[in-house]
């Protein structure tokens, strides 16, 4: 399982503006790119959404050895219901932590040295007020599970990721591909996980002699790679992808014109005024 690589998150976005704010002079995350998309993914990566919608990565570097974010941003959609399946992304960055002081972002010290910032949407993150790494500053996605021995064997039995931590008495494991990747923490929410309609997916790539049983997908990008994923979902109904490593690294090069993209697209969006001269509200998911 040594090739298998830890890639992104996806994030359902309603404000594509703020939440790029965020990212990008809260976190200090680069652009790495941005595509626009006519009409839904095949694989269902915007969500059940069948209208136009975009697609931002971003990150402190390229998915060859960074983890990133992938936002995805649904033209006619409003607003989305969180649930308790993702409980947040925890990064080293004293950078950050004074990037959110200086803007007045909200900050709730949680633990000596540890911030806890809302990125628009609610999504959790926890900053860690420390040298930012040099190699990747992010550290784990946590998940909510509600059988934390079910999920740990799905994940490290039929997956094949390495246990690195498990606390019976927190109710929490921490697994991961390499010791130099982004790791996924699960933990116990003591019940059933809601998904909400916020519900996002993890991605990593594999090798593309990996055996595969499952049909895949092939998906296009006008101009870059087509790749093929398989989407699962874990006992609580986590959304996995995993993609073939060699079309995505073709396919997640940094595009230097990336903070253009966005920028251009996200100033051509006329959807919120003409939601307003209609009077009406998008759509609440």
């Amino acid at each position: 399982m040594g090739a298998r690589r830890a890639l992104h998150f996806v994030f359902k976005v309603a404000d594509r503006g703020r939440t790029a704010r965020f990212y990008r002079e809260l976190l200090g995350m680069s652009v790495l790119r941005h595509e626009e998309f006519e009409e839904g993914c095949k694989a269902s990566c915007n969500g059940p959404y069948d209208g136009k919608w975009s697609k931002t990565m971003v990150g402190y570097g390229p998915e060859d050895n960074h983890f990133v974010a992938e936002l995805t941003y649904n033209y006619g959609i409003g607003e989305y219901r969180l649930g308790n399946d993702f409980l947040g992304i925890t990064l080293v960055s004293s950078q950050a932590v004074s990037n959110a002081k200086k803007m007045g972002w909200p900050l709730k010290e949680i633990a000596a040295g540890v911030f806890e910032a809302e990125a628009p949407g609610g999504y959790k993150f926890y900053l860690e007020d420390r040298e930012q790494a040099k190699q990747d500053p992010v550290l784990k996605v946590t998940l909510g599970v509600s059988d934390l021995q079910k999920s740990v064997n799905y994940w490290s039995d039929l997956l094949g990721m390495k246990i690195y931590e498990k606390d019976e008495g927190k109710q929490r494991a921490l697994l991961g591909y390499g010791d130099n990747q982004c790791k996924l923490e699960l933990k116990s929410v003591g019940g059933a996980v809601d998904h909400g309609t916020a519900f996002g997916r993890i991605a990593f790539s594999c090798a593309k002699e990996e055996k595969i049983l499952t049909p895949l997908v092939s998906l296009d990008t006008p101009g870059k790679a087509t790749v093929q994923v398989i989407i699962l979902a874990d006992p609580d109904g986590h959304e996995i992808c995993f993609v073939g490593d060699e079309a995505f690294r073709d396919l997640s090069k940094v595009d230097p014109n990336g903070d253009k993209l966005l920028d251009d697209a996200m100033a051509a969006d006329n959807s919120d005024k003409w939601f307003a001269e209609q009077k009406k509200k998008k759509a609440a998911a």
